[in-house]
């Protein structure tokens, strides 16, 4: 079995984010930067997959150098092998293309990503990717089995559960609940230094999206007790000042 593991660096979520250049880019300097713990979901699953399939995991993330202390630490956890595609990820459209020119002769039995990156929340690249390759591709999934040629998916839907099974390849965007995140050991340390990661050069890809300027969010204001009694006050002030009725 081949797993590809498509992986996000993203900030701590301890970071104190800043913006530079009239808060057109973010500011990176000083970040510490971690695996998207969605994808690092993704990553878990796909290794106890793999150790009870007799296969090997790959992980991929489109990014430029900076972000292979990051792609080690997958390889550290236990994937077998890494790809960096060496360029900014500017929007989804282009690290969906990116991951999916890779993938598209490589065979891979099972495409997983997170459900979403923890800075921009997109929700987009699991759908995207299986467009692309004319695969199905599922999100958000609480579990995957694979038996055979077939994955067993189950995702939460309004008032239930959904149980899905999909012939492979498929591409499938992770949640809480898949696996446990993994900690790597010392042996896994030392041996993603010698674990192979391969970089390679991107493809053209026609630019859809243009971040025009970022903004924090507006700090909280002064909270307002309205006793119990006076109901009618607090409806009063939820529809003419918070404007959310």
């Amino acid at each position: 079995m081949k797993i590809l593991v498509c992986i996000s660096n993203v900030p701590d979520t301890t970071t104190k984010i800043t913006f530079t250049d009239d808060n057109t880019k973010f500011n990176d300097n000083g970040v510490q930067f971690i695996i998207n713990p969605y994808d690092e979901i993704a990553l878990a699953r796909a290794i106890e997959l793999t150790e009870a399939n007799n296969g090997e995991v790959t992980v991929i993330h489109v990014g430029e150098a900076t972000a292979e202390p990051t792609i080690r630490k997958a390889l550290a956890i236990g994937a077998h092998n890494s790809v960096r595609v060496n360029a900014a990820a500017v929007d989804t459209n282009f690290v969906a293309a990116q991951i999916a020119n890779y993938a598209k002769d490589k065979q891979f039995d099972l495409i997983l990503t997170g459900k979403e990156s923890i800075d921009y929340n997109g929700s987009l690249i699991a759908g995207m990717v299986g467009e692309i390759l004319d695969i199905p591709s599922v999100s958000t999934i609480k579990k995957i089995d694979i038996e055979g040629s077939n994955a067993t998916v189950e995702r939460e839907i309004e008032g239930g559960k959904e149980i899905l099974s999909i012939p492979l390849p498929i591409v499938a965007g992770t949640a809480e609940g898949v696996a446990e995140p993994k900690i790597p050991n010392m042996r896994g340390i030392m041996s993603a230094r010698t674990k192979p990661l391969e970089v390679v050069e991107p493809i053209a890809v026609d630019k859809h999206v243009a971040i025009k300027k970022y903004d924090t969010p507006a700090p909280r204001g002064n909270v307002k007790m309205i006793p119990a009694e006076e109901a009618t006050k607090l409806v009063d002030i939820l529809h003419t000042e918070a404007k959310v009725i």
